[in-house]
């Protein structure tokens, strides 16, 4: 067990206003230890020091809570369904799900491999209400089982920001949310616009912040899903990341 995971992370709570508990804590802390374990024989993840964990991990992904809690109220519930496209090794999704139980987390990647080292560490952590799918974002976001189907999405570090919205936005319900987690985004903001608009989104926000002791540039994109996601859209795989809306 890491006391430090859990000291650096408390910390941050109590000072955010999370709420964490020791429970919470310790699930975290159990997450850590499986990941860096799966990581001796599975590449998911470059991080595996304690303070690199929760600070670049764990922390990185808690970031998100103050807007979900914004959606919990704009949406007067607090069941909200979040998708997590090309969740990796489970981040932001997995700790999202640990700090805020309620919530119903679907889990996307194109390797099954890490979706099986998910489904473990979801048992391990005894956390319900929470599905993995194995496949593409642009295939997923054709499929009729989970396309316009959540209040959120999700996705951080995965490609820049206009193909992140094909990914992402048909998956959103119309007035739902697509939060994107990026380091600095001033160029991929501009970049961004026609995206936005073609997919039925419209830009609410971008805050900019350094991740909590460290002077790593982070960006949180807030984009409202204003109107359906045209049929033709997500292009089929490869598509959107050869040639970006």
């Amino acid at each position: 067990m890491s006391e430090v995971i859990k000291s650096i992370v408390r910390e941050y709570s109590e000072k955010e206003d999370l709420g964490l508990s020791e429970e919470q804590l310790s699930q975290l802390d159990t997450y850590a230890s499986m990941l860096v374990k799966t990581n001796e024989v599975m590449n998911l993840t470059n991080i595996t020091d304690d303070e690199g964990i929760a600070v670049r991990h764990f922390i990185d992904s808690l970031t998100l809570v103050p807007y979900i809690r914004a959606e919990q109220e704009r949406a007067s519930r607090k069941d909200l369904s979040i998708i997590d496209v090309g969740t990796g090794a489970g981040f932001p999704g997995v700790v999202l799900k640990i700090a805020m139980p309620e919530l119903r987390l679907t889990l996307l990647d194109s390797l099954n491999k890490r979706l099986n080292f998910l489904n473990e560490v979801c048992s391990s952590l005894g956390l319900t209400g929470v599905k993995t799918v194995h496949g593409r974002a642009e295939d997923a976001g054709r499929n009729k089982a989970l396309r316009e189907k959540f209040d959120i999405s999700c996705a951080r570090a995965v490609a820049n920001l206009p193909v992140l919205c094909e990914y992402c936005l048909p998956f959103v319900v119309k007035e739902g949310a697509f939060l994107a987690m990026k380091g600095n985004v001033d160029e991929e903001e501009q970049a961004s616009t026609k995206a936005i608009s073609v997919l039925g989104g419209k830009k609410e926000k971008t805050d900019r912040f350094c991740l909590p002791g460290t002077d790593m540039n982070r960006s949180i994109v807030v984009v409202r899903k204003v109107r359906p996601t045209p049929p033709q859209y997500p292009r089929q795989a490869g598509k959107p990341s050869k040639n970006p809306l």
